[in-house]
């Protein structure tokens, strides 16, 4: 056989779309055992309504969303041997002001007993911007985890585009994480934080990239001194047709269902931004920055997962970065679906840790203190 000859094998649903994670030789196996005990080593499930049902068809579909992944996360094993008791920490709850008057819930974790100021990691969880809440166990013990570490961890309730009280589209929850962001800026003397970091996942790292591009819209980039995302959900392009992701994004198809799929995050594009108009915004989908709005932002971090279906755009976000001249390091999670490192704990302790100690050493690194 020549060179000509040779056929490589396209990885994921590109090569075999017949594949799932179950039968992806990539796949981590303590992932796929952890994902089969919740019933989601399979195709993921499409969901019961397209967006072309309509706002209310699409606000029930996404309730249903919001109650079963809730459950997920509700029920999913989180302990491992040595974890901390809760005295280690102090937990307090405080609320700021959105400019529209709402009450912003903000948890505080602070590792107890630590005299002396110190950084603080804002977290901002996923969910599309759109599900889950900030109080589920599976975002309270990463607060945790990231406060153990030796820092004042502080969580950021912001208002989810779908609730069962009614909707809260783009840019509620943006303008509740900006809010939030200018309080902590102003308490830095009160609450003793050398600097402040955002960090968020999936939903969440929309929100902290957005949040970022916001403040350097408005001035206020310096209350910002690093930015650290995971699997960021960030191009709102779930819908587009295969032609266009296979040309931008082709994770899109090649991890298609593997634990989320591309449906499913269209259904929370829908209820986000339900008339479309801010489709190509880079506020409401960070993915659409340009060069300029990028420019002189402060140290980034972007982390993707492998078979993850966000994963390029993850990617493209890292590239356009460099390309702006933003320092800024990129990871790659091998074997690993959307958000497994944060969501399975117990399954997955290695890449926990290493995924806590990354943004550690990134908050380290920062050579940014204002107390």
């Amino acid at each position: 056989m020549t060179a000509t000859d040779a056929s490589p094998t396209l990885p994921g649903r590109l090569g075999d779309p017949t594949l799932d994670l179950r039968s992806d030789p990539r796949a981590k196996p303590d992932l796929v055992a952890a994902l089969a005990a919740v019933g989601l080593d399979g195709p993921a499930a499409a969901p019961p309504v397209t967006r072309e049902a309509g706002h209310a068809a699409v606000s029930e579909a996404v309730g249903g969303l919001h109650d079963g992944f809730s459950a997920i996360y509700g029920g999913v094993p989180l302990d491992l041997p040595g974890d901390a008791p809760d005295e280690a920490l102090d937990v307090t709850d405080t609320s700021v002001a959105a400019p529209d008057g709402h009450l912003v819930p903000l948890r505080i974790y602070r590792p107890a007993g630590v005299a002396g100021p110190l950084p603080c990691v804002a977290y901002i969880h996923g969910g599309g911007m759109t599900i889950l809440d900030a109080d589920t166990r599976v975002h309270d013990r990463w607060c945790r985890d990231l406060a153990l570490s030796g820092v004042v961890a502080v969580q950021v309730a912001f208002r989810n585009a779908w609730t069962a009280l009614g909707p809260h589209p783009f840019p509620a929850g943006l303008d509740d994480c900006a809010a939030a962001l200018r309080w902590l800026d102003d308490q830095r003397g009160e609450l003793g934080l050398t600097r402040i970091v955002l960090q968020g996942e999936s939903g969440g790292a929309n929100l902290v990239l957005a949040t970022t591009l916001r403040a350097k819209r408005s001035g206020d980039l310096d209350a910002i001194d690093g930015v650290h995302v995971s699997v960021p959900y960030i191009s709102g392009g779930y819908a587009w047709d295969d032609a266009r992701k296979l040309r931008e994004l082709p994770s899109m198809i090649e991890n298609d269902g593997y634990f989320i799929n591309c449906a499913l995050m269209d259904l929370l594009v829908a209820a986000y931004d339900p008339d479309g108009r801010h489709a190509e915004d880079p506020l409401a989908w960070p993915y659409f920055a340009s060069l300029d709005d990028l420019a002189g932002l402060p140290p980034h971090v972007v982390t993707v997962n492998e078979l993850d279906p966000l994963r390029d755009e993850g990617l493209a976000y890292h590239r356009k970065l460099l390309a702006a001249g933003v320092p800024v390091a990129g990871r790659v999670n091998l074997g690993l679906v959307h958000g497994a490192e944060l969501i399975f704990r117990q399954a997955l302790p290695a890449e926990r840790r290493a995924a806590i100690a990354d943004i550690r050493a990134f908050v380290d690194g920062l050579a940014v203190d204002h107390v």
